[in-house]
């Protein structure tokens, strides 16, 4: 199994197949609007911006399991996203990334992310998850993890690959 496996609701109600990523290094994270955490929309846009022409996608899965801090409607986190750090890596469907309601995706990430890298559960919004061209969960990386540190990370996937 790799996260190619997965398919995940987009903001617009429909499907897309992570396979449709295969051999795109991927940052997957869960994203909310209202949280002291918000601003690292900035760094992973500026993660996608940088690196999107070598291959590596950013993907944003809100959920509102903390403190209720994604409270909006796909349409309105889609709205909140553009025009407030000008996102335009996807960001799917609103959706739980922890407990017995979790997608599947998240599950998988959560169980395959690699010693010492793995951080648990997911304990905040903004976990990071660094994936590699193979669809291989290589590193975990705590909501309060700034998108800038991961960077040296993503420079090594992409010359390995």
């Amino acid at each position: 199994m790799s996260v190619y496996d997965y398919t995940v609701k987009t903001a617009a109600s429909g499907e897309k197949a992570l396979s449709d990523y295969k051999g795109k290094v991927l940052l997957i994270v869960n994203t909310a609007s209202a949280c002291g955490l918000t601003p690292q929309y900035k760094g992973l846009q500026h993660i996608y911006d940088t690196f999107k022409d070598d291959g590596v996608v950013v993907l944003g899965f809100p959920s509102n399991q903390f403190n209720g801090q994604e409270p909006g409607t796909d349409e309105e986190i889609q709205s909140f996203c553009e025009l407030n750090y000008q996102v335009t890596f996807p960001v799917f469907s609103k959706v739980d990334v922890k407990g017995e309601n979790a997608i599947p995706l998240y599950k998988y990430l959560v169980d395959n992310a690699p010693a010492p890298y793995h951080t648990g559960d997911i304990e905040w919004n903004f976990v990071k998850f660094l994936v590699d061209a193979e669809g291989n969960v290589i590193r975990q990386y705590s909501a309060r993890t700034e998108p800038e540190a991961i960077e040296g990370d993503i420079k090594e996937l992409l010359e390995a690959k």
